[in-house]
């Protein structure tokens, strides 16, 4: 190779090694047309599967059942099922229409949900047990309870039947309560000391 050759053969491997330190130059490097690169790279590119956003379906909103709505508090009872082994709450359910047979058979089916309602608000006062049975149970609130138990019912007298859809109506609040917040309940001619007068239901005063 004559010597002017090898001086062009230098000369080109100069150019080349100039270009591709330009190309590596952070400074060269951000004068790049990165929107081209991207096109091809991404947009043109036969070989890379297309970027398609998906939009998430709206969600679809929980509508709760509509509650039974009745004419009549005697409507209401007369819709209800007289039978406590089928129901989920069967314990409550028991509980509860026992206090309600005990305390109020004889009085009228507004009399009979309002002691209903005294225990289920008590059980969320927090001045009394949260439970059902433990408030029907306690301790010097009710004198039909012995040694702390509920004494047992015929289940096929057509009272007690009745008290157990008054109890299912209390408890699926299936009728607005007629002694709305009370808390206790004595016949009349007794008052619980410091209470004040809710309503007055048969032979029963009712308190908060």
């Amino acid at each position: 190779m004559s010597l002017l050759q090898r001086a062009a053969t230098f000369a080109a491997m100069t150019l080349v090694c100039a270009g591709f330190i330009g190309v590596s130059s952070p400074g060269l490097a951000e004068e790049l047309d990165r929107s081209a690169i991207s096109a091809t790279v991404l947009g043109n590119n036969p070989l890379m599967p297309a970027i398609v956003p998906v939009t998430p379906a709206p969600a679809t909103p929980t509508v709760a059942p509509a509650a039974p709505s009745f004419d009549s508090l005697d409507d209401a009872v007369a819709a209800q099922d007289p039978a406590i082994a089928t129901a989920t709450n069967a314990e409550a359910l028991r509980c509860l229409a026992g206090a309600v047979y005990f305390e109020s058979k004889g009085e009228p089916l507004a009399g009979q949900l309002a002691v209903a309602n005294v225990i289920i608000n008590r059980t969320k006062s927090g001045r009394f047990p949260a439970d059902i049975c433990d408030v029907v149970t306690q301790r010097g609130q009710f004198s039909f309870v012995r040694g702390g138990e509920i004494p047992d019912i015929d289940a096929g007298r057509a009272t007690y039947r009745k008290a157990i859809a008054v109890a299912k109506v209390a408890l699926n609040a299936a009728w607005e309560s007629p002694a709305a917040k009370a808390l206790y309940f004595n016949a009349v001619g007794r008052r619980p000391s410091g209470a004040a007068r809710v309503a007055s239901i048969g032979n029963h005063i009712f308190y908060r």
